[in-house]
């Protein structure tokens, strides 16, 4: 069959390769073709992501940088720039919902679902069409990407990662199933080691012997998630692309800190900075939460606790308060390792005012001071303890998004701006 014939449906997954490191080299000529290493900050010592070159001396994410310099000693180490990157990924997202299709999930900060079912009598066929969409992230970033093309999902996800850099592959629908036959299962987006070592044990190691499982084996062990990966493996993903990000059940921020901090000061100072992040968001998105969850990660595993405010609150001050007392009744000197504040269940914030819920509300200050914040740069106006929070750089999170309340880095910033200190707010 021809693959310029119209397709009943054409996924288009896009991906950005070696990202992060490529927009340094993007940035700064001289570090084109040269081993690039990402790391979280000037001190960190785990490396985020890492060019092509420096892939080629063996070198990869998770990797730390001493044991990276004694692969490659030209390695070039950048400091993250997590706002830098969400800019771009808005750019290129933007342009691929203008110019492409409105269609568009974003699945992370580097890749971007297309369904272009719609979009072949206006554009082509779907070869075309993954065409045009390296072309228009080229030509709004310089950025290379890989392209991945097919019926479904996860086919065009496995597709993309099979010519790296700067790829295009192309698995027509009516050939998927056949493509995937002996591909191993945990090969597929969605199937990790636990869902794999079940399906060993039922005699599926690649995706072409799930015919031989009964579908109503995965549904009685996963339910509706068991259903699609049977479905999966033969190519013929049901799942559609989510269009539309879904009222948060969490807001939260966690933070890795130096090994082994014992330092109640220290971890005061990560636990007041994730306060302080859940709270702007909150307020961002006209929010409040009463509930939180606390954590500490630490050698033996993560001392964690749910807490209650008295009212539903947005207010940084309210969550360390929440810290404080988490701290007294859980932490006994231990090493931490990371720290982990999230909001549950967030719901509209009540604006009518109460007599009681004072201490919770928002204050008018909170609205200057995120005005301020928003305009030049994350934690311009500050509680004085974070002075030192340039040591604390922000990461990216996996469910990032370019607009609504996962946008959890902003773009927003000024090349230069003092920094206002406030010792209370």
């Amino acid at each position: 069959m021809n693959t310029k014939s119209h397709w009943p449906r054409a996924i288009i997954l896009a991906d950005m390769n070696a990202f992060f490191a490529s927009i340094e080299q993007q940035d700064r000529p001289e570090l084109r073709s040269r081993p690039v290493a990402v790391t979280n900050g000037l001190d960190g010592t785990c490396i985020i992501t890492c060019s092509y070159e420096a892939r080629a001396y063996g070198i990869h994410t998770g990797m730390r940088l001493k044991e990276a310099r004694r692969l490659c000693p030209e390695l070039v180490r950048c400091p993250s720039r997590p706002e830098r990157y969400a800019q771009v990924s808005t750019t290129i997202m933007t342009a691929l919902a203008e110019r492409i299709s409105p269609d568009i999930e974003v699945f992370s900060v580097d890749e971007a679902f297309l369904d272009v079912s719609r979009c072949q009598r206006l554009l082509g066929p779907p070869e075309s069409i993954a065409r045009q969409t390296k072309e228009t992230i080229r030509e709004v970033t310089g950025l290379p990407c890989s392209i991945g093309v097919s019926g479904d999902k996860t086919t065009a996800k496995y597709a993309a990662k099979l010519n790296k850099p700067d790829g295009l592959t192309v698995i027509p629908p009516w050939e998927a199933e056949n493509t995937l036959k002996e591909v191993p299962v945990t090969e597929l987006c969605g199937i990790a080691n636990g869902i794999g070592d079940f399906l060993k044990r039922h005699g599926v190691r690649v995706c072409g012997d799930m015919k031989k499982l009964p579908i109503s084996v995965l549904a009685q062990r996963f339910g509706n998630p068991g259903r699609r990966i049977w479905y999966m493996c033969q190519g013929k993903d049901p799942e559609p692309l989510h269009l539309d990000v879904p009222a948060p059940k969490s807001i939260g921020h966690g933070k890795i800190m130096p090994p082994n901090t014992q330092s109640e000061d220290v971890i005061v100072m990560y636990l007041l900075h994730m306060s302080e992040k859940v709270a702007a968001r909150l307020r961002r998105h006209h929010m409040q939460a009463r509930k939180f969850y606390i954590a500490l990660r630490t050698r033996n595993g993560w001392l964690a606790e749910k807490r209650s405010a008295t009212l539903p609150t947005s207010r940084g001050q309210v969550i360390m308060t929440l810290c404080h007392e988490f701290l007294e009744q859980n932490w006994w000197g231990q090493g931490v390792f990371q720290v982990q504040i999230t909001a549950l269940d967030p719901a509209p914030a009540n604006l009518q005012r109460d007599l009681f819920a004072e201490n919770h509300t928002p204050h008018p200050v909170h609205k200057v001071m995120d005005e301020i914040n928003q305009r030049y740069g994350e934690f311009t106006l500050t509680p004085a303890r974070l002075l030192d929070r340039s040591k604390m750089p922000n990461v990216i999170s996996p469910a990032w998004k370019p607009f609504g309340h996962r946008e959890t880095v902003s773009e927003k910033r000024t090349e230069k701006s003092d920094r206002i200190t406030a010792r209370s707010v």
